[in-house]
């Protein structure tokens, strides 16, 4: 307890933005010997299946980025039913959006007014709705798919703190995934409104969408980008990507019955039943 309060309180000074470029950078090489080198250690020390890869030799990779951010086999990640989870990862919460607050850890919650940019009548929308939250490991893979289909009505960009994400902070550093650099991304679907934020971390050197390529990092101020032609996604389909690990919190309009074998902290892989909405599959 005293170690992880330790290690979150260390981060308040950190310049979290110039720390995260700088391992951009390197993640970017494209000498040979030096991603090459990235590679094989990070594969080495994280334990990382590359049969599962649709590219499996780690040499391949132009760069880092490239390896970390890279494509599964087809049948790597079958769909389960209902609401299926957006990534490989731990689901560290999940539960009902009471009072307009979603729970972080022990003693911490957070709004989804100030999860959402400030947002008011987008927050108005999640009374009495539900949330899950999935935690991605450096080890983990990285790409972000759809809980359900759905629409895409409106991407905001918020600017903030890129804290670490893992269950050290997340317990000791209060409004965590409502302080840090994230992506607000807001569909309509046929169980109503659903919002998939994806949050930005320690040492995330950029997050991508599939409608919009790379978005962050920017700076400064809350950025919101509305669709006039329609975005539509799939269930499992891929929406995004982090370069680097990081956090996807969900947000859904409608009270969420979760899987009974489900519990803080289980570990999750894309595609994995995580419960059903009102009239989506059980």
């Amino acid at each position: 307890m005293l170690l992880s309060r330790l290690f979150a309180l260390i981060q308040y000074p950190l310049p979290h933005h110039l720390l995260s470029r700088l391992v951009g950078q390197f993640a970017d090489c494209r000498l040979p010997w030096l991603k090459n080198a990235l590679i094989r250690a990070f594969v080495k020390q994280f334990k990382v299946d590359m049969t599962e890869a649709a590219e499996p030799d780690p040499t391949v990779y132009a760069t880092f980025n490239d390896f970390f951010t890279r494509e599964l086999k087809p049948e790597a990640r079958p769909l389960g039913e209902g609401v299926v989870s957006p990534a490989d990862g731990t689901l560290s919460q999940f539960g009902a959006i009471e009072a307009g607050q979603l729970f972080q850890a022990k003693g911490h919650r957070f709004s989804a007014m100030e999860l959402f940019g400030g947002d008011g009548e987008a927050a108005r929308r999640y009374l009495g709705g539900s949330f899950a939250t999935v935690y991605l490991s450096p080890s983990d893979y990285h790409r972000v798919h759809m809980p359900l289909a759905g629409t895409l009505t409106e991407m905001v960009y918020v600017p903030g703190r890129l804290f670490s994400v893992n269950a050290a902070t997340t317990e000791h550093v209060p409004n965590l995934f409502a302080r840090n650099e994230r992506l607000v991304c807001h569909f309509d679907t046929e169980y109503g409104p659903m919002a998939v934020v994806l949050v930005g971390a320690m040492i995330v050197a950029a997050i991508e969408t599939v409608w919009a390529g790379q978005v962050t990092p920017l700076s400064g101020e809350v950025r919101r980008i509305r669709f006039d032609t329609p975005v539509r996604l799939e269930r499992g389909e891929e929406m995004g990507r982090f370069k680097l690990g990081s956090t996807v919190v969900m947000a859904f309009a409608e009270p969420a019955t979760f899987a009974d074998d489900l519990e803080p902290g289980a570990k999750v892989r894309m595609g994995q039943s995580l419960g059903a909405l009102p009239g989506s599959d059980a």
